[in-house]
This record gives structure tokens, sequence and C-alpha cells, in this order.
């Protein structure tokens, strides 16, 4: 569709090769001007009905479903229950163009860009991912093999271009995320462990949640060991405390998973629970990434990120005011 839109412009402009102009041939600082000055122009030409109208229809400014009062509390209690060392972090509305397309295989396209040369936030974790490679750069200048392990957790709204027609799917919508950084420190040990504590830490969030008047049943864990050589590892330091911890929650392999398979490496999860009705809802997903490995030209480094959609629990589970 993009392709043929493109061509029709090029067509009606007379300018065969318009896109490759303004995506090679201008620097980054000179298609900033452009774009400002083309926006400034259209924004000039609007009548405050327009502005309206616009309001009215365009699907990526409307408010959100959820309560901010219970998406307020609902944050309060995550970050009253993260894991020792973990740091809460406020994080910008955008982020660098391609924070995510760069290095993972989203589509640039699901994002919605700006025209000063970065993109509103549509993944929080890619954005914490840079965080952790900048704290564990610094760390690495002072030892080469600095094992420190930086941990950040963040809530935040995001936005997607992609359309979300689905029950409790929005536009843009609020997660809490975690995201653990690290070196590799031999026998799985900083994944089992990082795997551990994040999962620990949804299954403890979702089950206080009920203290706020959600009904969360049914609180499902599926690990998916996509090296499956580590299966027994993840059976014993994972899988085994894990259920033993929170003997009402099922924790158990997936390896029929096929989502995130090429996105994440080594092991992802999944966290799914029921409403009081028996609906069934996806609320957490997470696992490993390459990305502060890409980040920081590092093999060694590790990354372990995971989100919960808070406002998808603050919208379809609170059964009381």
């Amino acid at each position: 569709m993009n392709e043929k839109i493109i061509k029709r412009i090029s067509r009606e402009t007379g300018i065969d090769d318009l896109v490759e102009t303004l995506a090679t041939q201008l620097n980054p600082t000179d298609l900033q001007s452009l774009l400002i000055e083309v926006y400034r122009r259209r924004a000039e030409a609007l009548a405050p009905r327009d502005l309206l109208d616009q309001y009215q229809h365009n699907r990526f400014v409307q408010p959100a479903q959820a309560s901010p009062i219970a998406q307020l509390d609902f944050d309060r209690l995550a970050y009253e229950l993260l894991p020792p060392g973990f740091e809460a972090i406020e994080l910008s509305p955008v982020a660098p163009l391609g924070a995510c397309s760069v290095v993972s295989s989203v589509s640039q396209n699901v994002v919605v860009p700006t025209i000063r040369n970065t993109e509103v936030c549509s993944d929080a974790t890619n954005v914490l991912a840079l965080e952790c490679a900048r704290r564990r750069q610094q760390l690495l200048r002072g030892n080469p093999r600095a094992t420190g392990r930086v941990k950040l957790g963040a809530s935040h709204r995001l936005l997607r271009a992609q359309k979300f027609e689905g029950p409790a799917s929005f536009q843009h919508f609020s997660i809490f995320t975690l995201c653990a950084a690290g070196r590799d420190e031999g026998s799985f040990k900083f994944e089992t462990e990082a795997l551990l504590e994040q999962l620990d830490f949804y299954v403890r969030l979702l089950d206080k949640a009920g203290e706020l008047g959600y009904t969360i049943e049914d609180v499902r864990v599926s690990v998916t060991a996509l090296d499956e050589q580590r299966i027994d590892v993840l059976q014993t330091n994972v899988i085994n405390p894990l259920a033993a911890k929170h003997p009402n929650v099922k924790v158990r392999f997936d390896q029929d998973r096929q989502s995130g398979r090429g996105y994440y490496t080594n092991t992802c999860f999944q966290i799914r629970a029921c409403d009081r009705s028996g609906a069934d809802y996806l609320l957490v997903d997470g696992g490993f990434t390459t990305w502060t490995q890409q980040l920081l030209s590092n093999r060694k480094e590790r990354l372990m990120t995971s989100g919960l959609g808070s406002e998808r629990v603050c919208a379809c589970f609170q059964t009381s005011e």
C-alpha cells in the first residue's frame, strides 16, 4: 500500500526519486527543518472547527478508557513491590528514532515518528534497554569485565501505529515494565536469577491487586525454553521455586509457543489470567533479548525485559470502586 501511494505522489509531483532524496540526500537536521516548516504551514491553515474534527476522529488522540485514579493506585502498588535493587525511572514521551526497529524485528511502520528525528515511545522496554546500556557502558569503562547488574522499572504510556480492534486493546495504553541488564556469569546464572525475580514480582503484584478491588483468577505462568538444552536448569532454578512459593499459581513450560521466536532469545514467558466472568487475558510478556549486546557490541552482555498491561488490568479486572 505504501509503495502505491509513494508512486502516485512521485507521479503527481514529477519528482521520480522524491523519497530517496528526502531519506538519503538530506542530513537529519535539514530534513527536520524542512518538515517543521511544512507542518507549520499546515497548522496555520487549520480553523478551530478543523481541530475539533481531528480530535473527534483521530484514533491516536482519544482519551484513555481506564480510570487515571485506578492507574495511579495500581502503579503505586507496583512500585512498592519492586524487587530489591530495582530503580524506578520516569521515561520521556519520545525515544530516539529507530529505538525498536534497529535492534529488534519490529517494523518501523508500527511506531509514530516525529518530525524532530525521534519517535513516540511504542515500547518502554526498548528505552529501558538504552538506559541499561548507558549505565552498563559506564561500569565497563571502569572494568571491562564488570558484572554489576542494572535493574530498572517504569510505568509508561505507549502509542502504537497499527489499528487495535480486539477486546481490551487500546491505541495508547499504560504498561509497567522491568529491565535487568548484566554480564554473562556462567551456568545460566544471570538468566535464571533475573527470570525468577521478574516472574515472582508479577505474580505477587497480581495477587496484591486484590487489595485494590481487582478480581484476578486462574493466574498461569508459561515459560518457553527457546534453547531446549536449558529446560533442566530452568526447571530446577525457576519453575520449581516459583511453583513452591506460589502454590495457587499454575507454572509450566510451553514449548509450543510460536510468538516471540526471533524476537526473544534463550527463554521467554507469558502470564495469563481470567476475570470473574472467565474471560481470559494475556497480561504479561517478557524474555531475553540481544539488545544490549548490539548496543554495546559485546556478546557477553545479557538483558531481560518484560511488561505487564497495567491499563488492561485496570480496565478489565476491577470489581469495586
